[in-house]
C-alpha cells in the first residue's frame, strides 16, 4: 500500500508519561509513547499508520493499515496492510495482516492470521538485527 505513496503524516502523540483509559480513533498517523487501555481504531477512508514505541503499552484491540511495534501490546492486532514487529515487541494476543515483518527479538504469542486481500500469497519478510 505504501510501496509507491509517501506514509501518512504522524499528526498525533501520546506522550511517555501518560495514561489513557478509554477507546481512541485518529486519523492520518498516531505515536504512543505511553499507556492506552481501550481500542485503537484508524479510520478506514484514508491511509493510517499507527507506532508503538518501545516505552509504550497497549491494552486493547488495535485496527490501523500500517502498525509498527516495538514495545507491549496486549489484545488483538487488526494491520490492514503491513505489520512491523521490532526487536524489543511483546504481543499477547492473535495477529491479523496482511504483510508482515518481524525483526529478532519480537515476541508473539498468539496466532498468525495471514489476511489476503486478493489471490496474492501474504508478504513475509524475516528481518535481520542490525545491532
Amino acid at each position: 500500500m505504501f510501496a509507491k505513496k509517501k506514509p501518512p503524516p504522524i499528526k498525533s502523540l501520546i506522550a511517555h508519561g501518560t495514561e489513557i483509559h478509554g477507546n481512541l480513533s485518529f486519523t492520518d498517523g498516531l505515536r504512543i509513547d505511553g499507556a492506552v487501555f481501550g481500542d485503537v481504531v484508524a479510520a478506514t477512508e484514508r491511509p493510517s499508520i499507527l507506532v508503538i514505541s518501545e516505552t509504550a503499552s497497549l491494552t486493547g484491540e488495535i485496527h490501523a493499515d500500517h502498525v509498527i511495534v516495538n514495545g507491549r501490546v496486549t489484545g488483538t492486532v487488526h494491520a490492514r496492510s503491513l505489520l512491523e514487529v521490532q526487536p524489543k515487541a511483546r504481543i499477547e494476543g492473535d495477529v491479523y495482516y496482511t504483510g508482515l515483518e518481524m525483526h529478532l527479538g519480537a515476541v508473539i504469542h498468539g496466532r498468525l492470521v495471514a489476511q489476503l486481500m486478493s489471490e496474492e500469497k501474504p508478504t513475509l519478510k524475516l528481518a535481520a538485527n542490525n545491532a
